[in-house]
């Protein structure tokens, strides 16, 4: 058998005679402390200074990790604007990992709206005049001939998650070019904090294919190519041979794409889902996240899933992911008949209800695309139903927003939901918080506490006569860590539909514990990505997609624990010269 290569071409972890875990480096002095997997800043050991040429080199005191962390988290607090606590985080993660985990793990509910959404839109529109430090790995329509041989300038040898980006849709706010980096350098920092994958097995990537945005073209310090994007099919070979060299150089990767434009996104996820083990985020994410979070709303009413009817406004890559997830749910779980199950589901464009006949539909919303005939009884004026006339004519008793248009459930259509139910679930999931369809505390004063709020972004509980409603935060951080971790850990060699269908169950039972809640607290997200992984592992064994023998035959206790043990900590690992 070939010896496996080292973990990195810098350093090695290995065992000692005890079967203590060590790295062995390849580096010392300087060289050392800019490494950011390497480097413990004041914490090195008078030995490890000694040995790895330190001395001199940082300050005599040697800290004790929890000095080190509450020096930083001091810091932190020092910073003014949530964009300048990005900014020291990232720079904290630049050159010392390791502390930069710890920190966030203890701090997670905190500092997940810095790192991820809704800052981490701020930190992309400002990605090229501040930039600072090298991190992923990039490639641009004028490398891609070359990607086999740039890839190997990756430091890392193994890496098994990777987040992919064209930056064509970032969150609410669009094209970005190459700021679109800073979406895959969170996503990833989310798989390590609550997933368990370490840092060294992950790798962002930014697919450099131009920008639609011609004042980033125009823009001197623009960092990304500065030209229009590519599309059709010269856009397909390029991916086709990002695909091909990632295959190549780390053959147990698994690909997240993300933040894909919504004709884009489909068609990418199905070129490759079956070339390379790969998922959709912004579909596959999305959808079980919105789907379990409904399993929720409509248990704490006391009813069924199949019992609510819903309305989603917004047809990009987040809505029709969250009306498929629904529908398959709906059968899955609700017995239904694909044909009963989209029955109960309404899409809403920006030209109203999808209707056949309408302008500039594309494949993956035919599905859901009504005909006159189905509307028998409607009342609307206008050539489509917009969207307060689906919820009238409908009776729907759930609403979930994607568009980013903010304000966009008004008053009158929320009140109007109360007369089809006396506790609409209403979603206002887009991102960031400045593009929320409903503030959470008008839908409730509107309902007069009847509705069942969740929002993509952080907002607090709301009072209301008298009372606390728990508003949940609908974060696809909920699915993906779990479900990339899971698919990890069985090598699965195909992300499947029943898989991140497993998440949304996982997720929804999960929240459970926490009464009236329809997602978890953000600080629980550890514990319950170990509990996704587990069950996605399981479901891959059932779909016969699991390439990992040694867990085919376990029971669930037994990959539970197989899943914790492989689950990275941020801690110290002693040093020793190579």
């Amino acid at each position: 058998m070939p010896k496996s290569l080292p973990v990195s071409r810098y350093y090695d972890v290995q065992r000692d005679e005890a079967g203590q875990r060590f790295i062995r480096v390849n580096v010392t002095g300087l060289a050392l402390l800019q490494n950011p997997l390497l480097n413990k800043t004041t914490a090195f050991t008078p030995q490890e200074r000694r040995e790895l040429d330190l001395e001199g080199l940082v300050p005599p005191h040697t800290s004790t990790f929890e000095e080190q962390k509450e020096r930083t988290y001091l810091r932190y607090l020092k910073c003014g604007s949530d964009l300048e606590k990005h900014e020291y985080l990232r720079a904290l993660q630049d050159r010392n990992e390791v502390l930069f985990y710890a920190i966030l793990e203890d701090h997670l509910e905190e500092m997940l709206p810095i790192i991820y959404t809704p800052t981490v839109g701020e930190a992309v529109r400002n990605y090229s005049s501040n930039y600072r430090y090298p991190r992923g790995f990039t490639v641009s329509t004028g490398d891609i001939d070359r990607v086999d041989d740039m890839l190997e300038n990756v430091t890392v040898n193994d890496v098994r998650m990777i987040v992919a980006t064209d930056s064509s849709a970032i969150l609410g706010i669009g094209d970005q070019g190459f700021g679109g980096m800073a979406i895959s350098i969170g996503k990833l920092s989310l798989y390590t904090a609550a997933g368990g994958v370490g840092p060294d097995k992950t790798l962002p990537v930014e697919l450099d294919v131009g920008t639609n945005r011609q004042d980033l073209i125009d823009d001197p310090l623009y960092l990304g190519v500065h030209h229009q994007r590519l599309t059709g099919a010269e856009y397909d070979e390029f991916l086709d041979a990002f695909v091909e060299a990632v295959s190549h150089r780390y053959p147990k990767a698994i690909i997240q794409w993300e933040d894909f434009s919504r004709g884009t996104a489909f068609r990418v996820l199905e070129r490759y889902r079956r070339v390379v083990p790969s998922f959709n985020d912004d579909i596959q994410g999305t959808g079980a996240m919105a789907l379990a979070g409904l399993m929720r709303a409509a248990q704490i009413k006391g009813e069924r899933l199949e019992e609510q009817v819903f309305v989603i406004v917004g047809a990009g890559a987040a809505g029709i992911g969250v009306a498929m997830a629904i529908r398959q749910g709906l059968m899955t779980w609700g017995g239904l008949s694909f044909a009963d199950a989209n029955a109960r589901v309404f899409v809403v464009d920006r030209h109203g209800l999808l209707m056949h006949g309408q302008p500039d539909l594309e494949e993956q919303q035919l599905s859901f695309v009504r005909r006159p005939e189905d509307l028998a009884g409607w009342t609307y004026e206008g050539e489509y139903p917009g969207m307060h006339d689906v919820l009238v004519n409908a009776r729907a008793t759930a609403l979930l927003g994607f568009t980013g248009v903010p304000g966009l459930f008004r008053q009158e259509s929320i009140e109007a939901m109360l007369v089809n139910t006396p506790r609409p679930i209403v979603f206002p999931l887009s991102n960031p918080s400045s593009h929320v369809e409903a503030r959470p505390a008008d839908v409730i004063h509107w309902t007069q506490g009847g509705a069942i709020v969740a929002s993509g972004s952080p907002f607090p509980d709301v009072e209301y006569d008298g009372q606390r409603h728990p508003i949940g935060q609908g974060n696809n951080a909920f699915i993906f860590p779990g479900l990339g971790f899971g698919a990890i850990a069985s090598r699965a060699r195909e992300i499947t539909d029943t898989m991140v269908m497993e998440a949304a169950r996982t997720l929804a039972e999960f929240t459970a514990q926490y009464g009236e809640r329809v997602y978890p607290p953000i600080s629980d997200l550890r514990e319950l990505s170990i509990q996704v992984a587990v069950n996605v592992a399981l479901q891959s064994i059932r779909d016969g997609v699991c390439a990992e023998r040694r867990i085919r035959n376990m029971t669930r206790d037994e990959l539970e624990q197989v899943i914790r043990g492989r689950a990275w900590e941020p801690r110290y690992l002693p040093l020793r010269k190579g």
